[in-house]
């Protein structure tokens, strides 16, 4: 499945009934170089739209808010120990966390790639 995006920008990236959830390249753009992150414990349970992790930068800290709702059933660990990885590889290697899904049908309401670039284009 291709990625989803959200408003926050988030991406998130199905295989089966678990999710690969990030920031998007343009957020780690406009957050800088980031120093730390704070993800969530795996078994703890997001919902969708609440705050589910935490990147600080040089700039600021920011919240990571949750695509969807479910179980976080791994905390990418590589990234604690290097936040940096969430500039030089914020779609891939440096993803945050991997999540359950509670309900697949929320995925309806993200945006594709090409919706969120016009996005981003738009509102920035």
């Amino acid at each position: 499945m291709s990625k989803k995006f959200t408003k926050d920008h988030e991406w998130i990236q199905v295989d089966g009934d678990v999710a690969t959830v990030g920031v998007t390249d343009f957020a780690q753009s406009q957050l800088g170089d980031v120093v730390f992150v704070e993800l969530p414990e795996a078994g703890r349970v997001l919902e969708q739209g609440k705050e589910a992790a935490v990147v600080e930068s040089v700039k600021a800290a920011s919240d990571v808010y949750a695509p969807v709702s479910g179980t976080v059933v791994e905390a990418n660990q590589a990234l604690v120990d290097d936040p940096s990885m969430v500039n030089s590889a914020a779609e891939t290697d440096g993803w945050f966390f991997k999540i359950q899904l509670k309900d697949a049908s929320e995925l309806d309401g993200l945006m594709d790639e090409s919706a969120y670039k016009a996005f981003v284009e738009e509102s920035h």
